[in-house]
């Protein structure tokens, strides 16, 4: 792994062994209210989650299937109750955040209050409480409300070290409320092909099915980014931070020692830090060295989400540099 966390917000794992055997009744999976009249978050999909919708209700009954889910898309855990109104209203901020995140992970709402197994399992002392999950295991995050420019400094985090854990799977959250009760609208086989690839680790596989749904849609923005996070695994594997740093302090003007470290960064969650080294490599450049440095930089563009405001701010500045 290239970065953690930041241990600053990160608290200790909790223990998820009660799960394993803990048989809850069957259970109704009807949507929570989280939101007040004057406005809350989209209305959880209903049933077992899939990859589709920005919020998933996790109940005692669905928990199991839930962490299976996060084999190939990374959840965001929330647990709040219904009688305490600033846990309801830090779900709602959750929410608001992932929507700016175009599906790069899912939110789990679950109201401890009305899911004893998932309290005791969880051990929650107080709510709100997030934590992430990757590949069916818990990523401590913190307790209590937090600011949105907290929560997203680690969602970048959180992000990244999924990525490093080949889940790079995205939510179709254009598909929120499209599909019947319980049931999850089947992937393009070229995309369901490209999340067996990742899963199994893969990623030649993966990149070669993306790029076949391309081919056949050029248009298709999923396959898009998908290319886009393969294309960032590929290139970093294998590769070592420190001496990645130590190469790009020696050759400033190196393409390939700065591109590598960028892409680092974006994994690690630092991706302000990474546009910043690609745009003053632009303007430090010139010819081939300098098209190389934008083209990478806009790939980066791409993983990140064009609809980031980060990759807005930097596109400005990369247009600044050019002319």
């Amino acid at each position: 792994m290239t970065d953690q966390p930041n241990p600053g917000v990160v608290r200790g794992a909790v223990d998820l062994s009660g799960l394993q055997s803990a048989a809850a009744p069957a259970a109704s999976t009807s949507t929570a209210s989280t939101g007040s009249s004057a406005g809350g978050p989209a209305a959880a999909t209903p049933g077992v989650p899939g990859r589709s919708g920005v919020v998933v209700e996790g109940t005692d009954a669905n928990f199991q299937e839930i962490a299976n889910a996060s084999v190939s898309v990374p959840l965001l855990l929330v647990l709040w109750a219904a009688r305490l109104p600033e846990s309801r209203a830090y779900l709602d901020t959750v929410v608001s955040v992932a929507g700016s995140y175009e599906g790069r992970f899912q939110v789990v709402s679950i109201d401890v209050e009305a899911n004893p197994t998932l309290l005791r399992a969880f051990q929650v002392q107080s709510v709100p409480v997030t934590m992430g999950m990757v590949q069916g295991q818990p990523v401590p995050m913190f307790a209590g409300v937090q600011a949105e420019a907290t929560l997203r400094q680690v969602l970048d985090e959180f992000l990244g070290l999924a990525v490093q854990h080949g889940v790079a799977g995205r939510v179709d959250v254009s598909a929120v409320g499209s599909a019947e009760e319980g049931e999850e609208p089947p992937l393009p086989p070229l995309h369901q092909e490209a999340y067996d690839a990742i899963e199994r680790g893969d990623l030649d596989a993966a990149a070669a099915a993306y790029t076949a749904a391309l081919k056949q849609d050029p248009a298709d923005a999923d396959a898009q980014l998908g290319l886009a996070q393969v294309g960032l695994m590929q290139r970093t594997q294998g590769a070592d931070l420190q001496s990645a740093r130590a190469a790009a302090a020696e050759h400033p003007h190196d393409v390939a020692a700065q591109t590598l470290v960028a892409d680092l960064d974006v994994l690690g969650g630092h991706v302000e830090d990474a546009f910043l080294r690609l745009i003053d490599l632009v303007r430090a450049t010139g010819g081939d060295e300098r098209e190389a440095a934008r083209a990478h930089l806009l790939e980066l563009f791409a993983v990140v989400g064009s609809h980031d405001e980060r990759v807005r701010k930097a596109r400005t500045a990369l247009m600044s540099a050019l002319f």
